[in-house]
């Protein structure tokens, strides 16, 4: 999900200097950033705007040039733990909504349909050749809207790389079949609770809204990946030592099937499984749009819907219980990093600098064209996105200041949303902190050199995408 977990890339230089150059732990950072805080809070005059309510949305906007100092109210550093705690506190909505959705996609997954459909999709299109690099980007492109899929998506690489060598490609293409789908998908994040909901949530504007631009930004992602990967492989059918980890595949053989053979049948329960989810989300778009839930009612749904899609799988309550407390556990990290990244604004707003620091930003760019200043969010944010590899973690540190300062420059929340969204996804599957990347990696036995030769120039063209989205979103005001 998207947590993004950190993961240590080796590299090849010598052993004392290896725990020097690896990139810190995010929670390292995350402290790192809240200390930094507190020591603004001694260097910048405290100081807010004057705030009116917008007409329009019912929110509270900062008014231009409003601004006025007050006397410094600085957080020492003992006052740092209980600022950490206060974070938490005040996030436990979506601390324990995060807990609850960790635990429901696990009970979804130990159902087995998620491996059964993408077997059933495998065998039905193994013999009609590129169609089924398209078929794979969509079916996971799925996960990673819906579920928020991310380091999930290694445990189905194997299947794509026995799919694509029956096919004449080879791992390379297996790999970003199935990778390059659930980063799509993740990265236009239509229902994905854990980016776009906690994005709007902070940003106080109905959840799941505008899905209509990211709906869009979906089909763009998956036609031109597609069509990537479609001639790559084909480059390689034409001739396999073109490939880019063509000694993987002098080793590793072709046309492993048995691998396809040992994988689950659809069964009943899953389809009831199946049918369930789909109900479900469509119980939960209506709920958002048009009866306004919000964190606590989405929790009750999808806790609901766990709870049946277990019992439709003839799971016991003990079954279910346990299968919750597992996924709840694996997503301790990223529920947890919100609370602590929410420290970092509980500092800013008790030393009342976040103003003064959305003031300063404003300043420096205020007579810059709207393009510049939208693309330059757009920059930074992806600049983020190597350093604060969770997506929670991510939304929870930087919204609170950009959204402030897009009211200043006239640029809209859901604009600022969609920024924050493509800044946290395009860049994880080529970023070496990636739990995605390298687990899929590792599984495959790619290497990371070879990888990044194949998707450098795809990242080029998502990212001049992702521009051409933002500005689009803020020509029209999204």
């Amino acid at each position: 999900m998207s947590t993004k977990s950190t993961v240590e890339f080796s590299t090849d230089p010598p052993s004392k200097f290896k725990s020097f150059f690896k990139m810190p732990h995010t929670l390292v950072i995350i402290i790192f950033i809240i200390l930094a805080s507190a020591l603004l809070t001694y260097i910048l005059p405290a100081g807010e705007f004057d705030r009116v309510e917008d007409k329009e949305t019912g929110n509270k906007v900062a008014v231009e040039n409003t601004f006025h100092s007050f006397d410094q109210n600085p957080v020492s550093i003992i006052e740092v733990p209980l600022a950490i705690v206060h974070g938490l506190t005040s996030a436990s909505d979506v601390v324990f909504f995060i807990f609850i959705i960790g635990g429901v996609f696990q009970i979804i997954n130990s159902t087995g349909t998620i491996e059964a459909v993408t077997a059933r999709v495998g065998k039905t299109f193994m013999n009609r050749g590129l169609v089924v690099i398209p078929i794979f980007l969509t079916l996971f492109s799925i996960g990673g809207f819906t579920m928020g899929m991310s380091a999930e998506v290694m445990a189905f690489v194997p299947i794509g790389i026995a799919i694509a060598r029956s096919l004449g490609y080879d791992a390379v293409t297996g790999t970003a079949m199935v990778m390059l789908g659930a980063a799509s998908g993740f990265t236009a994040g239509l229902l994905n609770p854990f980016n776009v909901g906690i994005a709007q949530s902070i940003a106080e504007i109905p959840l799941f809204s505008g899905m209509w631009l990211r709906a869009i930004l979906l089909v763009v992602l998956l036609a031109v990946t597609s069509l990537y990967i479609m001639r790559y492989a084909k480059k390689v059918k034409r001739d396999p030592s073109l490939g880019l980890a063509y000694e993987l595949e002098q080793t590793e053989g072709k046309g492993k099937l048995d691998f396809m053979t040992s994988l689950p049948q659809l069964k009943l329960t899953h389809y009831f499984t199946i049918l369930t989810i789909v109900l479900g989300f469509g119980v939960l778009i209506w709920g958002v749009s048009q009866k306004g839930w919000w964190m606590e009612e989405l929790a009750a749904f999808f806790l609901s819907l766990g709870i049946i899609v277990g019992f439709l799988s003839r799971y016991g309550p003990s079954k279910i219980a346990s299968e919750f407390v597992i996924g709840a556990k694996e997503i301790t990290f990223g529920a947890f990093i919100v609370g602590i990244a929410k420290g970092v604004v509980v500092v800013l707003e008790q030393g009342a600098v976040i103003d003064s620091v959305v003031n300063g930003l404003f300043t420096a760019i205020e007579h810059l064209p709207t393009q510049i200043q939208v693309m330059g969010i757009y920059i930074v944010q992806n600049i983020m996105n190597v350093f604060i590899t969770s997506g929670t973690g991510q939304a929870a540190t930087t919204m609170p200041i950009l959204v402030p300062l897009a009211d200043l420059i006239n640029v809209t929340r859901q604009t600022t949303v969609l920024i924050f969204q493509l800044g946290d996804g395009l860049s994880n599957c080529i970023l070496p902190t990636s739990a995605m990347l390298m687990g899929s990696l590792a599984v495959s036995r790619i290497k990371y050199q070879e990888w990044v030769k194949f998707f450098w120039p795809l990242l080029f063209i998502w990212t001049v995408i992702g521009a051409v989205f933002v500005l689009i979103a803020d020509a029209i005001q999204y």
